[in-house]
């Protein structure tokens, strides 16, 4: 197996222990116990290991997630638990447009008089008025509600 030989996975006998207790022990997720799994059969300290479709048939998972278990380990420099658990995000995908100044804007239109011809301001309405306002950008009035309802103003 060509990704053996480039990232040859070595388990200490503290590591063993510790991914057979997560296979066999506890509730963890499925994904953690599937990683932990082909962490284990590909141990080349425990013995010689057969090959890539041999592994991948007696683990249950294909050798696409082989290679990726074993890339994952390289990268994390060997951290058993950084190669089951589940890498976490850095950032968010898409930041969020409501900032703290934008909040605030939203909050002071929200308490301000409604306009001519209204008596009471609606989610609708503050998202037009929004949508004129220069310096803030276009929200949609489920994130305007969702903003006056974090900061309990409510639209009377």
């Amino acid at each position: 197996m060509g990704s053996q030989k480039k990232r040859p996975v070595v388990l200490t006998a503290a590591e063993r222990e510790e991914l057979v207790r997560v296979t066999t022990t506890g509730v963890h997720p499925a994904s953690v116990i599937r990683r932990a799994r082909v962490l284990l059969a590909l141990d080349t300290s425990a013995g010689e290991v057969g090959s890539q479709d041999v592994i991948a048939a007696r683990v249950g998972v294909s050798g696409e997630t082989l290679r990726l278990v074993v890339k994952r380990f390289a990268e994390t420099g060997g951290d058993v638990h950084a190669t089951i658990a589940r890498k976490k995000r850095d950032l968010p995908p898409v930041p969020s447009p409501v900032t703290g100044e934008v909040e605030a804007r939203l909050i002071a239109m929200a308490c301000s008089q409604p306009p001519q011809g209204h008596t009471r301001w609606s989610l609708r309405l503050l998202e037009k008025h929004v949508a004129l306002a220069e310096d803030i950008p276009d929200l949609d009035h489920s994130t305007i509600g969702r903003v006056l309802k974090k900061r309990n103003c409510v639209l009377i």
